[in-house]
């Protein structure tokens, strides 16, 4: 008999990809959006619990507006934190599996070095925060989880980094783009496969999951166009020059030490699963 897994925040970018991987393996999904299952009403996850019986649950939902979420504090540590709590006290009480999909932002992104899953967390802003606060509430609550940390990520469903410069170059000739900022690519295809890995064993933990290498936002637009054969001209800025209410990481690159350690596959290179992505979505392009 076939699994039940529950999806939250199936409308979303990694959801959407999730969902639809689960159900190509053979799994039974009920994705749940917002309207379905509102995670900061205990009793609404109860309920859904119930009539649904999963096995696993994928948390894909989250606040993920990480300027809004600096004047935003309550609802984003309400959604972030107690909705969490909900879901994972509830999967608990009937022994289902439960991934916690988290962030490069629970790091300051002061170091040098690639960040694995045993280093210290340390965010800078509110975002940050309360998505560490969901993690420590699904390590101190659950006995079967996956916390996936992840980042930058794109993918066919929603608006993303790489949709939002092919749409800028419609209508410019050049694009300041940051330089500064350091991290990791992940295109949300291979991270539904790489959690989809992760739900079939029991090797609980912390895993830190992007596509590998890494690069600058500045970089990462440069080989978007380069990949679209699209002609524009991109200058190199600096996080000064684009002032936002909340600080970002500087230097969020994960290693993927969990992984290797537990052997289970790390995803492809960045560039790779770029050109993957623009060759689905070939309607993103624009021919010159």
């Amino acid at each position: 008999m076939s699994e039940v897994v529950l999806v939250t925040g199936s409308n979303g970018q990694l959801g959407y990809d999730v969902v639809k991987l689960l159900e190509e393996n053979n799994y039974i999904v009920v994705g749940c959006n917002r309207e379905k299952l509102d995670i900061t009403n205990l009793d609404n996850v109860k309920q859904i619990f119930e009539e649904v019986n999963p096995s696993i649950i994928v948390h894909c939902a989250a606040y993920t507006n990480v300027d809004q979420a600096e004047s935003d504090v309550e609802l984003a540590y309400k959604v972030n934190a107690i909705g969490t709590r909900n879901l994972v006290a509830s999967a608990e009480a009937i022994g289902a599996k439960f991934v916690y999909i988290s962030t490069d932002y629970v790091f300051d992104g002061e170091g040098s070095e690639p960040y694995n899953e045993f280093m210290p967390t340390s965010p800078l802003g509110v975002y940050g925060h309360s998505k560490l606060a969901g993690e420590e509430l699904v390590t101190s609550l659950s006995t079967k989880y996956f916390i996936v940390r992840t980042s930058w990520v794109y993918g066919s469903n929603g608006n993303n980094f790489v949709k939002t410069m092919l749409k800028l170059s419609e209508d410019r000739n050049s694009l300041n783009v940051v330089n500064d900022q350091r991290g990791c690519p992940t295109y949300t295809f291979d991270l539904a496969e790489c959690i989809l890995n992760l739900i079939n064993t029991e090797k609980y933990g912390i895993y830190h999951a992007s596509n590998s290498g890494s690069c600058t936002w500045f970089e990462f637009a440069n080989a978007i166009f380069n990949e679209a054969n699209i002609n524009i001209q991109v200058n190199p800025v600096s996080t000064l020059e684009f002032p936002r209410p909340a600080k970002r990481p500087s230097y969020s690159v994960l290693d993927h030490m969990s992984l290797r350690l537990n052997e289970i596959p790390e995803m492809r290179p960045w560039q790779e699963a770029l050109r993957n992505f623009l060759k689905v979505n070939k309607s993103l392009e624009k021919k010159v």
